[in-house]
């Protein structure tokens, strides 16, 4: 719900367009560097499904955490947060996904996979606008927060499901 409003809040917490380059950067490095170090630490391990729950808990959390933003380093840990958070649990939800496919239909359900996020993050996004045009950035989170609590309950339910009840994609 933020994507692009992110330039706009780190004016108002008093960053220029360096310190919107510096935090968008320092997500996207760290998300990339973590993604490489879940991936090769949790390859074979039996505790995927809680490092990615722990992951969305993160989330939750770092997302949260933008209600206290007043100042453009707090936004710099914050987005620094948000990638080590994205790195525990996306390639995990990727891997797991991967695993329960079967052969015929791969290419569908990939593109579903994918595609359903862009369709979401962009409805997301436009309802974040409006949120922030007619309330508040203050609002906008809350309701942020909120939806990723229900998305870290929803994932949490891995832990309890056993593997022959999880269903086949």
């Amino acid at each position: 719900m933020f994507g692009p409003l992110f330039a706009v809040f780190s004016q108002k917490v008093g960053g220029d367009l360096l310190d919107i380059t510096w935090a968008w950067s320092a997500y996207l490095i760290v998300t990339g560097l973590m993604y490489l170090f879940v991936g090769r630490a949790l390859q074979n391990s039996k505790y995927q499904e809680r490092v990615m729950v722990i992951g969305y808990a993160l989330n939750t959390l770092f997302t949260f955490s933008y209600l206290m933003v007043d100042s453009v380093m707090t936004l710099f840990f914050v987005q620094i947060g948000l990638g080590i958070a994205e790195s525990l649990s996306t390639p995990i939800w990727d891997s797991l996904f991967a695993n329960d496919l079967e052969g015929k239909n791969n290419t569908f359900l990939w593109g579903l996979a994918t595609g359903h996020t862009h369709f979401v993050t962009g409805i997301a996004v436009a309802i974040g606008g409006l949120i922030t045009y007619y309330i508040s950035f203050h609002m906008l989170f809350i309701i942020m927060g909120i939806i990723q609590a229900l998305a870290t309950i929803i994932q949490a339910r891995l832990l309890f499901v056993k593997k022959t009840d999880s269903p086949n994609f």
